[in-house]
């Protein structure tokens, strides 16, 4: 899937936020292949206990977030994956530095954790909305004017080396912008209206910052192109389509994941295989 690659050239007007040529019901029957592919895998990661996998997921409102979730890991072992979710940095939170919050949830040796929105929102909504970092209490910083271009070259900095330290350490991340159209989003925003069981979805607020979308934009593209690097690349996924996005972020992983060629399952020690049919024959006979 390099095709899916972007990198300090990316330009979000040229990406693409559907794929013609694949249709869903094609898509949905090469996720299910997959995903049973993708979840042995897991357990053999989970049972070497070296790597740990990272996967990273922005997007705009109803890019599709919590659905693609369900649907790619639901064969997994519930006790090998963690899923997090970041929102408004709480009280304590916001005592720490920025990546304070997602380090200490990262997942350990032989686990997949999911950031469903992550670190970087850290230079995408307070970009659009400087007067959230004011929060922050950071030294320098005492009204929106401080924050200029330098603060958040820093930022991605500081990100390219969080990333940086984690895969050098045995972590392997997915970083996937799941790239939905202005038409899809109020697609999805007007049946968040009329169908009443997807009411507890909608929010007044989807529709202010939808009319920040240029905004939004450019911040996604300027992120992508500062913190795309080849140990945590960023993967561009066309989202209108569902079940499209969903199998294009599988196959990334599997794709990835299977050329790890150092992954065994560990091996018994000599006396206990020695003595398995011993063990057999004792069960046996209970």
């Amino acid at each position: 899937m390099e095709d899916l690659k972007a990198n300090s050239t990316f330009d979000i007007k040229k990406s693409l936020t559907k794929l013609d040529s694949f249709s869903d019901d094609e898509a949905k029957k090469a996720l299910k292949k997959v995903r049973g592919k993708l979840s042995k895998l897991q357990e053999k990661l989970y049972a070497h206990g070296k790597y740990s996998v990272l996967i990273c997921l922005q997007g705009m409102d109803t890019s599709g977030k919590d659905s693609l979730i369900r649907e790619v890991f639901k064969e997994f072992n519930t006790s090998g994956i963690e899923v997090n979710s970041f929102k408004v940095p709480t009280e304590l939170e916001l005592k720490h530095d920025f990546l304070w919050r997602h380090y200490i949830v990262l997942p350990p040796r032989g686990k997949f954790g999911i950031f469903n929105r992550t670190h970087y929102e850290n230079v995408l909504v307070t970009k659009v909305h400087p007067e959230y970092i004011l929060g922050e209490n950071i030294p320098n910083i005492e009204a929106v004017e401080d924050i200029d271009e330098s603060f958040w070259d820093a930022r991605y900095e500081q990100i390219r080396n969080f990333e940086e330290h984690l895969t050098n350490n045995g972590t392997v991340i997915f970083k996937f912008f799941l790239n939905l159209s202005k038409e899809e989003q109020k697609r999805r925003l007007v049946r968040r209206i009329e169908k009443e069981e997807k009411n507890w979805k909608f929010s007044s607020s989807d529709l202010k910052e939808r009319k920040l979308w240029k905004q939004y934009q450019e911040c996604y593209e300027k992120a992508i192109r500062e913190t795309s690097t080849n140990n945590a690349p960023w993967h561009v996924i066309p989202a209108d389509s569902k079940p499209v996005a969903r199998y294009l972020v599988a196959n990334t992983i599997y794709e990835k994941l299977a050329t790890l060629d150092d992954i065994d399952e560990p091996e018994l020690d000599a006396e206990t295989k020695r003595n398995l049919l011993g063990y057999l024959k004792q069960l046996n006979e209970e």
